[in-house]
């Protein structure tokens, strides 16, 4: 798939779709080191009613307390408090955060790219893109491209620097393409995960 790059003079004109070959001189792909196995979850365990309930009333709102979740889903405190721990252990939940209006943040500039990487490179290029700024969700994928990463940024400026000089350095990114995100509505928060507060006696 040929390289899509925001030129210099254009990064500022949302919209913009022009392609350029990536730079000369470049260094080539390097054979990434052996990585630690990531830690194992355990094999997940069958939900039934109220744990899905729960996840619906979380998903709506995160700063549910636990006395609000029992109530509604019709269980002791005790009871939800160790089913919503549970969940958290057994990966279901992946944490508790806020929704931002990214633009009212200060961050005006949002993109979705999309990534072609060397092969059998997924978790090296993961690590990077996790520390890039304004990094908000990376996917691999299958399709025409493996990789699809969202990102916020102030401006287009923030934005062409990112994609120019972060992105494109990585040595194991062989093209990528940028596509101007014009409105966007967050249907999922995610953060790291938290311990629930323990129920109330």
């Amino acid at each position: 798939m040929a390289s899509e790059r925001m030129a210099d003079q254009q990064a500022d004109q949302p919209g913009d779709d022009q392609s350029e070959p990536r730079a000369a001189g470049r260094p080539g792909p390097r054979i990434p080191e052996p990585r630690p196995p990531e830690p194992r979850l355990p094999e997940p365990r069958p939900l039934d009613a109220i744990d899905r309930d729960i996840l619906q009333i979380l998903h709506a709102d995160g700063r549910a307390s636990i006395r609000s979740v029992a109530e509604r889903v019709h269980v002791s405190r005790a009871n939800a408090y160790a089913r919503i721990n549970r969940l958290i252990d057994d990966g279901v939940i992946r944490g508790f955060g806020a929704r931002i209006n990214h633009e009212r943040a200060g961050q005006g500039a949002s993109a979705y790219i999309t990534l072609k990487i060397v092969q059998n490179s997924w978790r090296t290029v993961r690590d990077q893109l996790r520390a890039l700024p304004g990094a908000s969700h990376i996917a691999l994928v299958s399709g025409d491209f493996d990789v699809l990463l969202l990102v916020h940024t102030p401006d287009n400026r923030a934005l062409r620097e990112l994609v120019l000089t972060r992105l494109q350095s990585i040595p194991e990114v062989l093209s990528t393409r940028t596509l101007l995100v014009f409105e966007e509505d967050a249907l999922e928060s995610s953060a790291s995960t938290e311990s629930v507060a323990e129920p109330e006696r």
